[in-house]
């Protein structure tokens, strides 16, 4: 080998072990950054002119693509879980649980217990009052709860509205992403760190929308939602959502009040079952929107239903006529059971009997149609009314199956319900958390070691000195050269 070969050898040699020395330092250094894909230094021996030497051949990104997909669709199942438990929590709150004073069942004991207070005492005014304010604390306490899920459903949709902009956004960028990284290939320029940049946007669309990546020639990926949409391929899909300021419980998507989705244009499906962009945040604020609290609504108004319909039976209260308004009231009108949906954001006690309202106490007492004031000491009313509420009867509309309940029976099957599906959220929650914290650890075990990194630098080291001691040795054969 000639001198000038062995300096050239040399010399390439020093270049490789820098370059590598760089890549190693990235790793280290990114060894927790989230998206992070460890380099590895690609080498080849070098063979021109006789001379030898090394070859730097590129930087390539090793990353599991099996375990990042699997950990992308737990993100997003995760955020799904993460929301549902959210609005269930929401839901029992607002329901509140036995042993809360402010809860519904809470209520509905309270007024049967000035109910009976009542009847011990019809003559005292206060008794009377305090009968007449639990009843209108009940009614609050169901409308309350109605105007909770509407507010959810209200959140939900300026969320989807938030999420889809990002959604949109991140697909555009992911599109440019694909087209420089096409353009640094094609040029032999590291591309790494914008595969980096790419993959943390693929997990971001993937926490709203679960997808799938399928590579492309020249470096670049489709993405493809697990629900069959093509949100990436070539040029990205544009996502179109209208949101609304108010949902009240009159809105859904089937009477056009409400916005679906659209992709380029054309209507997606956005049920929890069959939605082409289920799964994800965007699904769960979908879910709660038009499912989740629809369902509660229709348990309240189902509920709302049977108290009004308790206390306008006449033969609860003679003073009433068939089809009069009974002491609750949907806003002041009798049942009509062609208007049902958001029957409970609109339960109040009659205003007759209702001094706030400018009624009169000694109307729960005598009867809501009464003229004037009976005999202060007939409880009877008072009596029948509080059996009314024990009174075993079907439910008229609702999903409770067969068989009578009493009021706070109704009540009591409602918050059962609502806890048990606020447990299964959790349990499912607890399961997308584990399994979410298992693939991260299996990601981050397969990504930067930094025990074997330092490993590489030591080699690298070595290399370096080597090559180093080779210049060392040519520029003393050249000075001795020289001195001859």
């Amino acid at each position: 080998m000639t001198i000038s070969g062995a300096l050239s050898n040399a010399m390439t040699g020093l270049r490789a072990a820098g370059r590598g020395a760089e890549i190693v330092s990235s790793n280290i250094s990114n060894a927790l950054t989230p998206g992070y894909g460890r380099r590895v230094l690609e080498l080849s021996a070098a063979g021109i002119g006789g001379a030898g030497g090394v070859r730097v051949d590129g930087v390539n990104r090793t990353v599991d693509e099996g375990i990042a997909s699997d950990k992308r669709l737990a993100d997003a199942e995760l955020g799904h879980a993460q929301t549902t438990a959210a609005f269930y929590a929401k839901l029992e709150a607002l329901m509140g649980t036995p042993d809360d004073p402010n809860s519904v069942s809470a209520r509905v004991a309270q007024f049967e217990s000035a109910l009976i207070t009542s009847a011990s005492r019809p003559e005292a005014p206060e008794r009377l009052s305090q009968a007449v304010t639990d009843a209108r604390s009940l009614a609050a306490s169901i409308a309350q709860t109605s105007d909770g899920l509407q507010d959810a459903r209200s959140l939900a949709d300026r969320t989807i509205g938030e999420q889809v902009d990002t959604l949109n956004t991140a697909l555009q960028q992911v599109e440019t992403l694909n087209a420089q990284i096409t353009a640094a290939q094609v040029q032999s320029l590291d591309a790494t760190s914008l595969q980096d940049h790419r993959q943390q946007l693929v997990d971001q669309i993937s926490a709203l929308v679960p997808v799938r990546t399928v590579p492309r020639a020249h470096g670049q990926i489709a993405l493809y939602s697990t629900g069959g949409a093509i949100l990436l391929d070539g040029s990205a899909a544009t996502v179109g959502f209208e949101r609304v300021n108010l949902v009240t419980p009159y809105m859904s998507v089937e009477a056009g009040t409400l916005s679906g989705l659209t992709l380029n244009g054309n209507p997606l499906r956005t049920g929890t079952e069959d939605g082409a962009l289920r799964g994800g945040a965007i699904g769960a604020q979908f879910a709660i929107r038009d499912e989740m609290a629809v369902t509660a609504q229709v348990e309240l108004d189902a509920l709302a239903r049977d108290l009004i319909t308790r206390f306008q039976d006449p033969a609860v209260d003679p003073t009433l006529a068939p089809g009069d308004a009974g002491l609750f009231t949907d806003e002041g009108g009798a049942f009509d059971p062609a208007n049902e949906l958001g029957l409970a954001s609109r339960l109040a006690v009659h205003t007759a009997v209702d001094p706030s309202k400018g009624g009169e106490a000694w109307r729960i007492r005598d009867g809501i149609g009464a003229a004037s004031p009976g005999y202060t000491g007939d409880g009877s009313l008072l009596q029948s009314l509080a059996a009314s509420l024990n009174k075993g009867q079907p439910p008229a509309s609702g999903s409770f199956g067969g068989g009578s309940y009493a009021l706070i029976e109704l009540v009591a099957t409602i918050t059962a319900d609502v806890g048990a599906e606020r447990g299964n959220a959790d349990q499912v929650l607890s399961f997308a958390t584990t399994r979410l914290n298992e693939l991260t650890q299996r990601q981050l075990a397969d990504g930067v070691d930094s025990d074997d990194e330092i490993q590489r630098l030591m080699i690298i080291e070595q290399t370096y000195a080597a090559n180093a001691r080779v210049i060392e040795a040519v520029d003393e054969m050249m000075q001795t050269i020289m001195r001859l």
